[in-house]
């Protein structure tokens, strides 16, 4: 088990070394490709075995530029757990500032100046006491009202359910690349399918209680 363990070392040490060794020079070396071939660009049109290595180059970056954010990302936190909130000049330095910041020493009320930790925190308690305390006023009242109401086929048209001809119309107002729901199916989709989609859209019409 122990030269196994030593072969697997060895083995991630070289493939390391393969493939994630001088990351960010790698990928400034990226950029600055990419950054020749938009500028190629400008100048005239790109050949398509020009638009291939541009594909392949934005590929490439993106993915070291993944692997870069994991591993700065895991090393950001293998320092915290082993440096984390030392008890060092620095860190109490930091919440010194903080306290400052947040402190209150003073301030005015009604043009006369507040100052004190106890005369601070009275004043504070005494001006949210008054503030949500409960107050009898006058408030406006909807009662001797008269609202105009539904009829019964008026309240009997709000129940009624859509129809597909309601569905489709409302499908083909909506922009093609817009989803209506988490599966990124968008609407260009359903115009496309809908008469295989058709009938799921009537399945949901008739449904009032959706």
């Amino acid at each position: 088990m122990k030269e196994k363990l030593k072969l697997l070392k060895l083995a991630l040490k070289e493939w390391h070394q393969t493939h994630l060794q001088n990351l960010p020079s790698r990928i400034s070396l990226l950029k600055e490709e990419i950054a020749m071939l938009d500028l190629k660009g400008e100048s005239y049109a790109l050949s398509g075995d020009d638009i291939a290595d541009l594909h392949g180059l934005s590929e490439d970056l993106f993915s070291l530029s993944r692997i870069h954010s994991s591993i700065s990302w895991q090393q950001s936190i293998i320092q915290w757990l082993r440096e984390g909130d030392a008890n060092s000049k620095f860190f109490h330095g930091i919440m010194s500032n903080r306290r400052r910041r947040n402190s209150i020493p003073s301030f005015f009320v009604n043009g006369v100046q507040i100052e004190g930790v106890q005369n601070v925190r009275n004043a504070v308690f005494s001006h949210f006491s008054s503030h949500f305390k409960n107050r009898h006023e006058q408030r406006p009242s909807m009662e001797g009202l008269n609202f105009r109401k539904l009829s019964g086929r008026e309240e009997a048209a709000l129940l009624k359910p859509f129809s597909i001809e309601e569905v489709r119309a409302a499908v083909w107002e909506c922009d093609n690349f817009k989803c209506p729901g988490p599966d990124r199916v968008n609407l260009g989709f359903i115009k496309d399918f809908w008469d295989i989609l058709k009938v799921g859209a009537l399945y949901i019409g008739v449904s009032s209680e959706w």
